[in-house]
């Protein structure tokens, strides 16, 4: 497969097609080893980490296994009860007397006139 070797920045870059990236399990931010093997430049693909995978059947199988001695106690994860903060918000809190209360108007004012004529 021949690749034209473009310009990126001061550097060189080689644009893999797309069919080849997903063949090697490539995207975006991958890491690769490139090496120099006289006029062969070498591109390594470094090895997938496998995450483990578990299924339902298993583990449930497993804590079977271990007994009901082994078993986690029961932590209540619902409502957690939280505290009201000591800390005085009257600065960023809404005022009693304000709390309903309604926007001054000039008397007679429409509502979304500034009194201003428009130009």
């Amino acid at each position: 497969m021949k690749i034209k070797v473009a310009k990126w920045g001061n550097s060189l870059a080689l644009r893999l097609p797309k069919r080849l990236a997903d063949d090697l399990g490539l995207g975006p931010g991958a890491i690769v080893e490139v090496n120099q093997d006289g006029t062969r430049l070498v591109i390594e693909t470094a090895p997938r980490a496998k995450f483990p995978r578990y299924r339902l059947e298993d583990l449930l199988a497993e804590m079977d296994r271990l007994g009901p001695e082994n078993k986690p106690k029961f932590e209540e994860w619902g409502i957690l009860p939280s505290e009201w903060p000591e800390e005085d918000w009257s600065d960023v809190a809404p005022k009693k007397d304000l709390q309903g209360a309604k926007p001054n108007r000039r008397k007679g004012a429409k509502r979304g006139t500034t009194g201003r004529r428009r130009a």
